[in-house]
């Protein structure tokens, strides 16, 4: 489904940016090293990740807001093997990282903004401004980090108002009547004192069209403010204070049915939506002491969403979904570590707990059409079978199957890390004792009025009900080894073996297709009769409503390299991975409204990555490459059999190129040009477990020229410059094909100021 890329788009691109490479040659000024002030790191480390048994990649905010990258999906292109697919709207944050992920529940990556953890991946999608580091570390992270971090890590650190003072001011349009808005400002009010402020909205009108009315289907408006205040009041002590507050109100789900002749427009009658409220108050204590080093991190998060689906995606009034989520969560963590010094142990322990209360609803209203073809349709035949003249039948154009859950969770988990040096080597050894309890409170029913002509003359009221509660506890231990060599502080090799695991929970999206076979079953009850299938689903109801844990075992193997000066550096990684009891998200065969999650048996994946910048005067080129073969081991779904098919969802390949070159002029209506193109490649995706259909590897290409003037910075770009069609999203369900199509090309012009 890929549109090969347009010759003439990419000629067009060139001459846009060509007349800038008559400029002569200089040296960058100092805006370019904003970021490299003061080095950041999170509380558990003393080191950079290039100097950790780790792969990983990095960016700064040059080349974040050089290139444009205004959220974690916008990013994660150029790591290897890392992949977020943009689809839905920004509740769907589903992540991929060697071959393992979910699109719904728990992640396999976990996410830090300024040392604070995100709890619900349902916020990972949030709009980046002044982000002064981002790192995405892969591989099982879960000694330190804990539950859901069995592929990963997203480190984010905002701009530090101690390394950074002054006002930026940014604008920016693009195509699909897109504008963004960004406003901040850092002071250094003593040694002791500093804050920051920052305010960011965006609106756009969308992007693809709806033909059912001719609307846009992702139609944004969003608001961010954050505010940062720093405190040192001692040498040895500093205390910070982030809150972070965000609106977002959008469109989305723009899936479009798939036919023999292909992708067809989107086209459904009921509206889609997804509106958020988040609010994170994270507060950071550090006290170094001359042997011990101890760091607290309190938070207190808050998120509030409202989705609303077509939920068949179709021109038919068949049925929708509105799930609300109302969740208050606090974390907090002790960290104690040895202070690092050249010296043969250093180690670090710490202890954390978590609590999280979420209420939800998820009504799903039946229409008309979902009436006859989901429910009626399957009992009618049953009961033609014996009385051919006769029907049931249920008055209600329409009507709801709420569903109410109360879902609390809390966890508690401590650990400790030791390193031992012995001349360039350094063997590491650490474990993680990880408890977490989970509980579902659920209410469900349905009020109708039915009649069986057989036995009725008029319509009978029906008050169907499905109430109770559930809960599990988990209780794990994540222990990891390592052993690196230094051959001095920019190359190592490293090895290591680490467990890691994703946590169960609790399929909240099925209740409405338990609740469909119960209702037909207590019409039957009602009546004192039973026909066969009149209240069968296509799986285990029992086992249907939970899902277990997902675990694994990584054994990875890799280096850091730096060359020429630091001029160039390499790093590559190779990896197994033994995962057990994988998470997968289904949607039932046949035409079941609901989607679940599952455990398959076993599956595995073998692969490695490879990075590699080189930068010299006023020239950067990076490159990097991810490979995953990821297949199931052991899977049967009740159906059918899958071992040694490709793992679902996840990219075999994912590729990028990277290319900056500054040019000053020094002239007196500017300063500098800089040029920028980028090359992304991605694929094969499959997206069934039968391999049957996947998205082949497509390639996309951008491009971006900035002008700068003093502070004043006016920058050009185009991205997917070939209009590239290529699908980010497949799935099947009620029986029918559906996809998402890439974001077509775009242009867009910003303006930076900074005083």
């Amino acid at each position: 489904m890929i549109r090969m890329f347009n010759l003439k788009w990419l000629v067009s691109t060139l001459l846009f940016v060509a007349p800038a490479f008559s400029f002569a040659n200089g040296v960058e000024s100092e805006m370019e090293y904003l970021e490299e002030v003061e080095v950041v790191t999170d509380v558990k480390r003393s080191k950079p990740v290039e100097e950790l048994p780790v792969s990983a990649n990095s960016f700064n905010m040059t080349k974040l807001e050089s290139s444009g990258l205004s959220s974690s999906k916008d990013v994660a292109v150029f790591v290897p093997n890392f992949h977020l697919p943009d689809y839905g709207s920004q509740m769907t944050s589903s992540i991929y990282v060697r071959g393992f992920g979910a699109r719904i529940e728990q992640p396999v990556v976990g996410m830090l903004v300024d040392n604070v953890p995100v709890l619900n991946k349902n916020g990972f999608d949030m709009d980046l401004f002044d982000v002064q580091r981002m790192e995405f570390l892969r591989g099982p992270q879960g000694t330190l980090y804990g539950r859901n971090t069995m592929c990963g890590l997203i480190n984010l650190f905002t701009l530090n108002p101690f390394s950074y003072q002054g006002t930026r001011l940014f604008v920016e349009g693009a195509k699909g009547q897109e504008l963004k808005l960004k406003a901040s400002t850092y002071h250094k009010i003593s040694d002791k004192f500093a804050f920051s402020m920052a305010a960011n909205t965006q609106h756009r009108k969308g992007l693809f069209r709806n033909v059912y009315d001719d609307s846009w289907c992702d139609p944004s408006n969003g608001l961010t403010l954050r505010s940062r205040q720093m405190w040192r009041p001692k040498t040895r002590l500093s205390l910070e204070n982030s809150v972070t507050f965000g609106l977002l109100k959008q469109g989305g789900y723009a899936y479009g049915l798939v036919t023999d002749e292909g992708r067809q427009p989107v086209n459904y009658n009921d509206e889609c939506r997804y509106n958020r409220v988040t609010l994170s108050d994270g507060f950071v204590l550090k006290y170094e002491m001359e042997r011990l080093d101890i760091s607290s991190i309190t938070s207190y998060q808050w998120l509030k969403d409202d989705m609303l689906l077509d939920q068949d995606f179709q021109p038919q009034p068949i049925f929708t979904l509105n799930q609300r989520q109302n969740e208050h969560a606090f974390t907090e963590e002790i960290v104690f570590q040895s202070k690092r010094k050249e010296k043969v142990w250093n180690w670090k322990s710490g202890a954390s707990g978590f609590y999280k209360h979420n209420d939800m609803k998820a009504p799903v209203v039946f229409k008309r059409g979902g009436i006859d073809q989901l429910i009626l349709q399957n009992a009618n035949a049953g009961i033609q079978s014996v009385f051919p003249t006769e029907r049931l039948d249920i008055s209600e154009e329409e009507f709801p199957i709420f569903s109410e859950f109360v879902l609390p969770t809390f966890g508690l988990a401590a650990y400790h890390q030791s390193e031992f040096k012995v001349g360039g080597w350094t063997f590491a050894a650490g474990i993680r004792v990880d408890y977490e309890h989970v509980r579902m409170d659920y209410r469900n029913g349905a009020d109708i009025h039915y009649i069986f002509t057989y036995l009725m003359k008029d319509y009978k009221l029906l008050q169907s009900r499905m109430e109770g509660k559930a809960e599990k506890s988990f209780f794990e231990l994540l222990p990891k080894i390592s052993v690196q060599y230094d051959f001095d502080r920019k190359n190592n090799l490293y090895a290591y073996a680490a467990k890691g695991y994703k946590a169960g929970g609790f399929n909240t999206q099925i209740f409405s297709d338990l609740l469909q076979a119960q209702l037909k079953g207590d019409i039957m009850a009602d009546m004192g009769m039973k026909f066969d299938g009149m209240n069968d689903t296509p799986y285990d109801t029992g086992e249907a409503t939970s899902y277990d844990p997902e675990y694994s075992w990584t054994y990875e193997m890799g280096g850091h390299f730096s060359y020429a000066k630091n001029h160039l550096n390499t790093n590559f990684s190779l990896f197994y991975i033994d995962c057990r009891d994988q998470q997968l998200t289904v949607f039932p065969a046949g035409k079941s409204t609901g989607r679940m999650m599952t455990n398959a048996g076993k599956s595995r994946s073998i692969g490695g990555e490879f990075s590699t910048t080189f930068t010299y005067e006023n020239f950067s080129l990076t490159g990097t490459y991810g490979y995953t073969n990821a297949k199931f081991v052991d899977f049967y779904d009740g159906i059918n059999r899958y071992d040694g098919n490709f793992v679902t969802y996840s990219p075999m390949h994912t590729a990028s190129l990277w290319a900056q070159y500054i040019f000053c002029v020094n002239r007196r209506v500017l300063d500098k040009v800089i040029l920028a193109a980028d090359w992304r490649g991605t694929g094969r995706i499959y997206w069934d477990e039968a391999n049957t259909v996947s998205q082949p590897f497509y390639s996309l290409f951008d491009a971006y020229v900035t002008f700068q003037k003093k502070n004043f910075q006016l920058k050009g770009w185009c991205r997917n410059i070939g209009d590239t069609l290529y699908d980010t999203f497949y799935f099947v369900s009620v029986g029918n094909r559906f996809c998402q199509a890439g974001r077509p090309r775009q242009i867009g012009v910003g303006l930076s100021y900074e005083f």
